[in-house]
Parts: C-alpha cells; structure tokens; sequence
C-alpha cells in the first residue's frame, strides 16, 4: 500500500525528486526531472487521442455529407406528390376517387397530412437538447450511431405504417434520430477541418439541406409512383443502414473539450489542474479525475446532478450575447426562408401564373442553395475567420439578398422576377456557413453539441415553424399574394439589423479555451489529423 502511494506522488513532489526514500517498507527509485510543458502537452495529446486509421478529415465530411443529404431526402420525401399523394374526392355524380399515396390510403384530412409531414419536428425539438447533454458522458460518435439506428428503425416503421397514429408516432422517432447528428456533426467537421477553411467545410455540410429537400421531391415522385410510397421508406433506410453500423462498430472519434476515456469530467478540470499527475497516471494506461484521486472511485452522477450540469451550461449559453445576437438574427432569417420553401410555389403561381411552380422554385432553390452557401463559407474563410468577420458577412450578404429578393416580387414580368429573386436567394444562402461558425466558436468546446442543439430548436420554435400559418392567415385577410411576399421578405431586413449589432460586441473565439492539451490548429494544420493511430507512453526510466 505504501509502495503504491509512493509510486502515486506528483512528479514535480519536492520531497520525492531531492531526497531519498526514508521508508524501509518501500523500494528505491530514481524519479526523473519533471517533463518539460511541451512534453506534457505532447505526451497527453498523443495518449489521449487514439484515432481510427480508416477516417481522413475528407472522408469524415463525405460521410456526414450523405447523412445530412439522406435526412434532408427524407423531408423533401414525404412531402412529394408521389408519396404525399392526395384525400379521396368525390365529383357531384357520387364518384369517388380512392386518392394516392399516405393520404388517400389513410383517409386523412389536409390537417392530419400536415401533422404527419411536420411530426418529425417534436421528436427533433425535444431530443436535441438531450443528445446535447449527454455527449459530456457519453461518446459524441457513438451518440451519432445511436441516433442514426433510430432513424433507420422509424424510417422502415413508416413503411409498415397501417393507421394516422402510428406512422404520426414513427415520424416523431424520426425527429429523434435526426435530432444527435443535428447536434453533434457540426462540432467533429469543426474540429477536423483546415484551419484556413472551417467555414467552407461548413458550407458543404449545409449545402445538402436545399439540395436534399429537391432531391427529395424527385425521388418520393419516382419510387411512390413506380413502386409505392411504402417502398420510399424501406429505400431509405436502406441507404441509411451502413452508415448507423458504422457509428456503433467503428472505433470512435473524439470530439474537442470532451474527456476521451470515458470519464464523466471535461478535460480540462483534472489535466489543467494537475498535469503532472495525469501523466503519471496516464504510464499506466490510467486517466483519473479529481473525484478518482480523492475517493479512488469512478461513481456515476445522479440523475439529479446530469439535469442540475444541463440547466448550468444552459445559462451559461444564453449569458452569451454573441450567441443569443447570432440565433436571433438566425431566427428571423428562418422565419422567411421556412415560409419561402412552403408557400413560394403557390405564391410564384398566384402572381406570375407559373405553369410548374414547383420545379421553378425548385430549381432556383437548389442552385441558389449550393453557390450561395459555398461562396459564403469561402469568401468568410479569405475575410479570416473571425466572429466578428462572419457577422459583417451575414448582415451585408442578409441585407443585399432582402433588396433582390424584395425587388423581383414587386415586377409583374416574370422574367424580371426570375433573376432577381435568384440572385437574392444565392445572397441569403452565403449565411449559412457564418452563422453556424458563430454559433460554435463563441462558446467553449464542451459547449458546442449544446449551442446547436438550443439553435436548432429555437429557429423551428419561433421561425419556421410559425411562419408558415402566420403567411396564410395574413393572406386570408388581405388576399393578396404580392403584398403578403413583400411583407414576409421584409422580416430579412430585421435579420440583417440583428446581425449588424453583433459586429459591434465584444467577441472571443472560444475554440481553445477548453482544451489548452490538446493538438492545437498549427500542429493540426501540419498533419491529416485523422489519417493514422499514433500512441506515444511516458515511461519512468530507472
């Protein structure tokens, strides 16, 4: 017992590097010199970070990529026509039609449908937060393979569906599943991406959510057509399947400002406190917490204390006035993009008389979505990426997009109003890599799965979500299309004046605050920082 508190002292102990061992009960060794900081720093970082050999930082994005583009699939899917489909009718005769697709199978109502394609939102509002808390205890990676193998489980439970209720409730599971890589990608593309190129990197994995959604229509209307709407479901998760494997089988990544062994304590608290001793415990494969050193023991938190660290770090995320800054803005941005998506089409055939509304908005939807989200992600990163930086983009790009988007509804020609309103869709898409930058560094690391989760729920809770009955109430009481698009594209002109405020707080980037032993951006810039498995030991020589 004694040999082992001996053998357990810190190395930097004044009493155990300059005088002997006085205890006959304990054998003689020579401790050397305490390690340099940088040897520390090294040693820890290099012990505490084993990674998979398979994974680059290309191909990790690649992965969530395709993930991101089959979830966005799915939404665009279950509102095509094809699986949609449409409620029996009947003409003054007494002939009825059967209907098509979920609606006319299940007899539902224009009200029932709009449950079923929104449903998937309670799932993701209320299992976001909650993935976001235990990825302090839990593996973020595994968290992600957990969620995706909900997916996939409620995905083939819609295909199966035989009644409004249950395929209502497997929508919900779809929100769940959705809601851990929701919270949890964006922080790993964060931390493995080019130092110089964060935000571009970030504007990929947000280009597949207008590119996903149109995908979605094309493909529901071709597999519910040609198979059945059933079968549109079973394709999915059928794509999906791998990719939940691979989250369950495959050696996990870590992510930045969590413990890497499973410990229930950021990183920070025992390896800043005491380095010394972590080294120590780390030659023998050991990483101990405080609460180790002072009980020997690993006890789990109580329920009590996981809710009371939830509640805690929820203050401490909206004590932060960048980030309440940058989601409000956010929330009036997705205020008039949410109604765009839902009534563009209708309003475009109402005012300009489009024959194919639909493939019109559409395709400028999809086009506008992917160069206007890379270019902000590449013109941010060329700025510097810098919090104040991202919120002069997101305020100029916001208020240009508004004037074009603005100007298009107040022509009468359709050909005025096709490149205007593009342009302006192209401009208001550039934010959507800024405002996701903002949202992850202006909080610590062990913050970050946290301050998406929050995001996320608050711009479907007040934006989104909302906005799309407001616009048909107000079009009910004034029946004009034009003025109701005129006064829905206005509200992008409060976004930009939100934004515009940021620029003048005081901003820090809070990228490194949680994490000073861990691989900083100029070593990860010099080497693929998930190419290989490297492990180096400290060793005690005698």
């Amino acid at each position: 017992m004694e040999k082992q508190e001996a053998n357990s002292k810190p190395l930097g102990d004044s009493n155990s590097t300059n005088k002997p061992n006085s205890n006959p009960n304990t054998s003689l060794v020579d401790v050397p010199a305490p390690p340099t900081d940088m040897a520390i720093s090294s040693s820890i970082s290099s012990t505490l970070l084993p990674q998979p050999s398979w994974f680059t930082a290309q191909r990790l994005l690649a992965v969530f990529c395709v993930i991101n583009l089959l979830n966005y699939v799915d939404r665009g899917t279950i509102a095509s026509n094809g699986v949609n489909g449409s409620r029996r009718s009947c003409t003054n005769t007494g002939t009825c039609s059967s209907g098509s697709g979920i609606q006319g199978e299940f007899y539902l109502n224009n009200f029932q449908d709009g449950v079923i394609s929104s449903a998937f939102m309670v799932g993701l509002l209320v299992a976001s937060p909650i993935f976001a808390s235990f990825a302090k205890s839990v593996n973020p990676f595994r968290l992600i393979g957990v969620g995706l193998t909900v997916w996939t489980i409620a995905i083939v439970g819609c295909g199966f569906s035989m009644n409004f209720w249950f395929i209502a409730t497997c929508r919900m599971l779809v929100g769940v599943g959705e809601a851990s890589f929701i919270s949890l990608a964006a922080p790993f593309i964060d931390d493995n991406a080019p130092v110089a190129q964060k935000t571009v990197w970030l504007g990929i994995f947000y280009m597949c959510i207008p590119t996903g959604i149109a995908v979605g229509y094309v493909y529901g209307g071709l597999v519910g057509n040609h198979l059945s709407w059933r079968w549109a479901f079973w394709i999915e998760a059928l794509l999906m399947l791998p990719f939940a494997v691979l989250g369950l089988i495959m050696k996990p990544l870590q992510l930045k400002g969590f413990s890497h062994t499973g410990s229930k304590e950021p990183l920070t608290s025992p390896l800043t406190a005491c380095p010394e001793e972590a080294v120590s415990n780390s030659s023998n494969g050991l990483l101990s917490t405080q609460e180790d050193s002072k009980d020997g023991s690993k006890g789990a938190p109580s329920n009590l204390n996981e809710l009371t660290r939830f509640w805690k770090d929820l203050k401490v995320l909206h004590l932060e006035k960048i980030y309440v800054i940058n989601v409000v803005g956010y929330i009036a941005y997705t205020f008039v993009i949410g109604a765009y998506s839902y009534w563009g089409p209708k309003a475009g055939y109402n005012i300009y008389h489009m024959e194919n509304a639909d493939m019109m908005f559409g395709g400028i939807t999809v086009v506008s979505g992917i160069f206007g989200t890379l270019a902000g992600g590449f013109i941010l990163d060329r700025m510097t990426s810098t919090i104040s930086n991202a919120f002069k983009l997101l305020s100029v790009a916001t208020f240009l997009g508004a004037i074009f988007c603005f100007a298009a509804f107040c022509f009468k020609s359709l050909y005025a109003f096709i490149p205007l309103f593009a342009i302006g869709e192209l401009l208001v898409f550039a934010t959507q890599g800024p405002v996701n930058y903002v949202c992850l560094h202006c909080v610590k690391p062990s913050l970050r799965p946290l301050s998406m989760a929050m995001s996320t729920v608050s711009i479907h809770i007040f934006g989104d979500v909302p906005s799309s009955p407001l616009v048909g109430v107000v079009q009910d009481r004034i029946n004009n299309w034009k003025v109701t698009a005129l006064m829905l594209t206005s509200v992008l002109f409060i976004a930009s004046g939100i934004w515009f405020i940021g620029i003048f707080l005081h901003s820090v980037d809070r990228f490194h605050e949680d994490s000073e032993h861990q691989i900083s951006d100029a070593e990860r810039a010099k080497s693929p920082p998930l190419l290989e498995e490297k492990t180096t030991e400290v060793s005690i020589e005698s």
